[in-house]
Parts: C-alpha cells; sequence; structure tokens
C-alpha cells in the first residue's frame, strides 16, 4: 500500500531513527519501522486485518484506524480508500500515540 507522513516527526523518525518528540525505546523502535515495513507490503486491507498481532482496527473517530506497535504505542492512520470495495487504500500516518491496554 501507499502511505505518507502527515507527522513531520515521525516522518524524521523513519528516515532517521532520532525524533525529539518519540523517545522510543530500541524495541518499540524496531517495532515501529516493522509496522511500516507492513503497510508498504500490505497488497490490500485484508493484508493487515488477518495478522492479529497488529490488532487493525477503526477508531470511532470517522476515518481513523490504529495498528498496534507494541504494548504501549499505536499508530494512528488515516485512509483515503482507492476503490469502491474500500481494500485498497493511501495510508497517512498521523500519530504514535501511547496506547493502556487492550
Amino acid at each position: 500500500m501507499e502511505f505518507d507522513f502527515i507527522n513531520k516527526e515521525l516522518n524524521k523518525l523513519y528516515e532517521t531513527g532520532k525524533s525529539k518528540r518519540y523517545g522510543l525505546q530500541p524495541a518499540a523502535l524496531s517495532k515501529y519501522f516493522m509496522r511500516i515495513e507492513q503497510i508498504e507490503a500490505a497488497v490490500t486491507i485484508h493484508d493487515l486485518w488477518k495478522n492479529p498481532s497488529l490488532n487493525f482496527e477503526h477508531l470511532r473517530s470517522k476515518g481513523i484506524y490504529s495498528i498496534r506497535v507494541d504494548k504501549e504505542y499505536r499508530l494512528e492512520i488515516e485512509i483515503e480508500w482507492l476503490n469502491d470495495e474500500k481494500t485498497i487504500g493511501k495510508f497517512s500516518i498521523k500519530e504514535l500515540s501511547k496506547h493502556y491496554g487492550d
């Protein structure tokens, strides 16, 4: 799937592995990179939904989805659907937020 970053600090974190705003531990940083790679490798939305470790879900806010990075963090994503079936879309990575429990 296509993706871009709404949040410039997350883009910087992805490109350099460092960010003043997001001081992730090495294990969480590694999972952050892995999640971005999983988004990029997905052909359809079903590739993400069928992976239970991602806990990919639609949030209450319209058009906002989340993917689990680890037990503490989640990526918040906006999706612009590119087909009527809503199986292919452009992912815009909006935020890396703390998540408390599942």
